[in-house]
């Protein structure tokens, strides 16, 4: 877990859970207990558990940046997986589906911009369902014309059936386990050596 300083620039994130009484696991009287918030980050996919400001309320799927200097939050803590309230868990998928559909042209691109990773990898490979034949494919439309979207992306590489919940699927695979050797869309903190 790492505590973001209060320098940092602004992290727009998604609430995946709102617990108005804190954690169950927490000792304290309820009234001395904030209210947490455990959030999705839209632009790195990085998850947070947020300690809120008295008198704030949060819905699930609401949107708010998750920054110690916002006037909403105290404290913002970079968590695991694992750290995830069960019901952070469960709405996990649906959150990354709506950041993936609400901002389609920053992962079409994605597939229009893939680069190799090594001389026998290449990041669309990454993606689950794609072997060699379906990123030739891929490869070979996109130098005809970038793809304008999803359906776009769908219609021109036959094999390729729903692109969008492709990239969902990596996405949470990459949330999920802890020890890819290779990341694309989420940044994990590195761990301290010591």
């Amino acid at each position: 877990m790492s505590e973001q300083n209060d320098d940092e620039e602004q992290v727009p994130a998604v609430v995946l859970d709102y617990l108005p009484h804190g954690r169950a696991d927490d000792d304290r009287p309820q009234y001395q207990k904030p209210a947490l918030a455990y959030a999705l980050g839209i632009e790195e996919f990085r998850l947070f558990e947020v300690t809120l400001e008295e008198d704030v309320s949060l819905t699930i799927t609401d949107r708010f940046d998750a920054d110690p200097a916002d006037d909403l939050v105290t404290n913002v803590t970079e968590i695991e997986y694992e750290d995830l309230s069960g019901a952070a868990q469960s709405e996990l998928e649906h959150a990354i589906r709506d950041v993936v559909e609400t901002d389609e042209e920053r992962f079409v691109n994605f597939y229009n911009d893939a680069q190799p990773i090594t001389l026998r990898l290449h990041q669309l490979n990454l993606l689950p369902g794609i072997g060699k034949k379906l990123r030739n494919n891929i490869l070979e439309e996109r130098k005809r014309k970038p793809f304008q979207s999803f359906e776009d992306l769908g219609e021109r590489v036959s094999g390729l059936h729903n692109p969008k919940e492709v990239l969902v699927e990596r996405i949470l695979e990459e949330i999920r386990e802890e020890d890819l050797k290779y990341r694309t869309f989420v940044r994990v903190e590195e761990q301290q050596q010591g």
